[in-house]
């Protein structure tokens, strides 16, 4: 080999300086390209801890909020509940207002057969009405069929009896036929005579409270005037109490 071709071979070797100079541009724009994007994560990462401090502030004031609503809430429930206590409280003091030796409150109403009733029909003479909850229970039913099974006795002792209850006249029609009554049984629906007669007043059942009608019974003397009131009556007897009653008024 000569010595100019040895001179040339010798120009080109692997670390030449172009050589050398491309790793580094390639190492400088790595690095460069990581500098970029490092803060473009750091933003991201700050950008949502930001919302997220946002959210939890968010979800806190609403804690507070609720919280701070139920005792009030609470306190609508109570006095929306002593509220209808009180209702029903006064509704049934106001039905037992009716108290013995007062003058009888008129009343007209619809009784069994289509005819209508009223306590001028027994002027001069004693009535017993005795109010009972409903039409064909077992309870009333009972005590419809006493107040029957004396009828002649109580006529016997110048005494007419009404049975009264807030059923209409089909179920108290049905009531009489199916248990062979016979007296008179008069409808209620507007609960007028029963509210005058303090029939009508708070009851509970299961442990609930409501309104209906509480059974009662009421003795008037030939003067219209109130003779006896049973409250909260038990059937079993009750209509031969009545009775001794009538006889002694």
């Amino acid at each position: 080999m000569s010595k100019k071709s040895r001179k040339k071979s010798s120009k080109t070797p692997s670390g030449s300086p172009t050589a050398k100079k491309k790793p580094q541009k390639t190492r400088a724009s790595t690095q460069t390209r990581g500098a970029k994007t490092q803060p473009a994560s750091a933003s991201k990462s700050g950008k949502a801890g930001a919302k997220e401090a946002s959210h939890k502030a968010a979800s806190k004031r609403l804690t507070s909020s609720e919280k701070a609503s139920k005792p009030a809430a609470a306190a609508s429930a109570v006095s929306a509940k002593s509220l209808s206590a009180k209702s029903l409280s006064s509704k049934s003091l106001s039905s037992k207002s009716l108290a013995e030796g007062q003058t009888a409150p008129a009343f007209r109403l619809p009784r069994d057969g289509g005819n209508v009733v009223t306590l001028s029909d027994y002027a001069g003479q004693k009535l017993v009405l005795f109010f009972y909850p409903r039409a064909d229970t077992p309870g009333c039913t009972r005590e419809a069929i006493d107040f029957t099974r004396l009828k002649d006795a109580f006529a016997a002792a110048g005494t007419a009896v009404l049975g009264i209850s807030a059923d209409p006249l089909k179920a108290q029609e049905k009531f009489r036929d199916k248990h062979s009554l016979g007296i008179p049984l008069v409808s209620d629906e507007q609960h007028e005579m029963l509210e005058a007669y303090g029939a009508w007043g708070e009851k509970s059942m299961y442990g609930k409270s409501f309104l209906g009608i509480l059974r009662t019974t009421v003795l008037i003397g030939p003067d219209g005037q109130v003779a006896r009131i049973w409250r909260n009556v038990r059937v079993d007897g009750h209509a031969d109490d009545v009775l001794l009653a009538a006889r002694s008024l």
